[in-house]
This record gives structure tokens, C-alpha cells and sequence, in this order.
């Protein structure tokens, strides 16, 4: 039976933090709200989670969740290359509702689905959303609702739709105003706009000095989740399009403790050599808006 928390009682708020994150690293979910709206979370390093998430929602890999992140030093341990213009947007509009779709890191033993070695990140604005990544580290989040139904807003909400799928329920109250992020792809060698959202065009592009649009440009009233509006298409259509996990300790993405230093950057590059991916992935909007 799932659990439920109203986290305005700061006795309450406590309890339910240590129960779900006790449940994110048994594999379970979670649903939280954010800066945007309500996500539903998985441990981001653990793939069955991730499969659990991508069910209870009723979409498939080919619609990788987006990773929330507690901090820029935890997302950067995700990210292979910000490329040029990332640290800028990072230090601009983050924490907030800017997500960034990079290279991954391909030394990291994960698997999201099918994202062509590309993955999508933000650190949201919201004390318990921050609260909570800062206890797990990065998690698959995915707005938490059923694929086709409205995002939801509200923790009762998002339990009408997820119901016992889910193992605890964190009620912050109403989640933010309901607007998506914009989303920013940096994977080529100029920033592109996939998605309008929370940040004006205008303020991405002042820091940015440049910002290319994409031809399927969405809107905000898309889910907040790339994969809502973006499809990571396997352009080879077998074996060669799907994500590798490598072998890599997952605790090197987790937030240090007190007095603990940082990872060693060149521990990232330990490991197997990550086999080829596309230079750019190619990017494709869904028919209508996906919640």
C-alpha cells in the first residue's frame, strides 16, 4: 500500500524524505513535486526502476526520462562535454527550469532507455525536490502522470492516475505554476531550442549570444520531460542504436557528505571504451502534447 506524506508538517516532511529515499534505492518509486510540476522519480542508476517508471507512466524507452540533479557538481559527473555555452546556462539559470540534453558520461553503468548516448538534466528550484537528491543522488524523473493524461499539479492528482504504483507520496502542496522547462540541446556545436517553457527565448538567447530553433520547435503546454516532445530515434535500427551500461561505481554521482571530497575527475574515465555514438542525436516531436 503506498505511503503518504504532507511534508508542511515538518514532522511529517522529515519521516517521508527517510522513507523515500529508503524506497528510491530498494528500486521503488517516488512522487515528488518540483519547481514545474509533480515527477514521478526512480533511482537513475538502477535500470529495473527505471522500467518500473516507464510503465506506471505507459510509455516505452524510446522515451527516456530526464535526470534531476541536487547540485551542478552531481551533474556534471553525469555530463561527458557542456560544450561552450553549458556552464553559462548552468550558472544563469540554474537551480531552475532550464533542462540541458548533453553527451553522457559513458563510463556510467546506467540505462534510461533509448537515448543515444545523449541524456537530459536539471537541477529544479524547489527545497524538497533538492532535500530529497540530496539524500539519493540523481534521479530518472519523469512528470507524474499517465502518458496522454494532463501533468499533474497536485500529489492528489498524480494518485488518481499512478495509484499503487508508487511506493510514497511526498504532498508539498500545489507544484509550482504548472509551466514546463525550456529545453536546450547542447550536443551540437551551437546551443538549439527544442522546447519553449519557463525561461523566455529572449533570456536563454542574451546568454547564450546565439540560439538556433528547431524546426518542431514544441511549447510549454508539452509535458515537462524532453521525451515528451523528443523521440531518441535508433537511426540503425538494430543493436548499434541501443545504450550500453558500463561497469562504474554509481556512488561517484552522489552528493559527498560533510568534509568528503569530490571524485576524482579521472576516475570518470576509468573503464571500457564506450562504443561509437552519433555525433548529433536526431530529434523528432511526438503528435500532440505528452503528459
Amino acid at each position: 500500500m503506498s505511503r503518504h506524506y504532507d511534508c508542511s508538517d515538518p514532522l511529517e516532511r522529515v519521516r517521508g524524505i527517510a522513507d523515500a529515499a529508503s524506497c528510491l534505492r530498494r528500486g521503488e518509486l517516488v512522487v515528488l513535486p518540483t519547481d514545474t510540476v509533480y515527477g514521478i522519480a526512480a533511482d537513475a542508476f538502477t535500470p529495473p526502476a527505471v522500467q518500473r517508471l516507464l510503465d506506471a507512466k505507459g510509455r516505452g524507452r524510446d522515451m527516456p526520462p530526464p535526470v534531476l540533479v541536487g547540485s551542478v557538481r552531481a551533474a556534471t559527473a553525469l555530463i561527458e562535454d557542456l560544450g561552450p555555452y553549458g556552464q553559462d546556462l548552468i550558472d544563469e539559470f540554474w537551480p531552475g527550469a532550464l533542462t540541458v540534453v548533453c553527451q553522457a558520461n559513458p563510463s556510467l553503468s546506467w540505462n534510461l532507455g533509448e537515448t543515444k548516448g545523449t541524456v537530459a538534466v536539471r537541477m529544479p528550484l524547489h527545497d524538497l525536490a533538492l532535500e530529497l537528491l540530496k539524500e539519493t543522488g540523481p534521479l530518472a524523473v519523469s512528470s507524474a502522470n499517465l502518458s496522454g493524461s494532463p501533468a499533474a499539479r497536485t500529489a492528489a492528482e498524480a494518485e488518481e492516475m499512478l495509484g499503487e504504483s508508487v511506493a510514497v507520496y511526498l504532498d508539498g502542496g500545489p507544484a509550482g505554476e504548472g509551466r514546463a522547462s525550456s529545453i536546450v540541446d547542447l550536443t551540437g556545436s551551437l546551443p538549439k531550442l527544442l522546447r519553449r517553457g519557463a525561461i523566455r527565448e529572449d533570456k536563454i538567447r542574451a546568454v547564450c549570444g546565439v540560439l538556433l530553433r528547431d524546426e518542431d520547435l514544441g511549447d510549454d503546454e508539452d509535458e515537462d520531460d524532453p521525451s515528451a516532445l523528443l523521440h531518441l530515434d535508433d537511426e540503425d535500427g538494430g543493436e548499434a542504436g541501443r545504450p550500453v551500461a558500463f561497469e562504474k561505481d554509481a556512488a561517484s554521482v552522489r552528493e559527498p557528505a560533510d568534509g568528503e571530497d569530490a571524485p576524482d575527475d579521472k576516475d570518470a574515465a576509468d573503464g571500457p571504451v564506450p562504443p561509437e555514438v552519433p555525433a548529433e542525436p536526431w530529434w523528432e516531436k511526438k503528435d500532440g502534447p505528452e503528459r
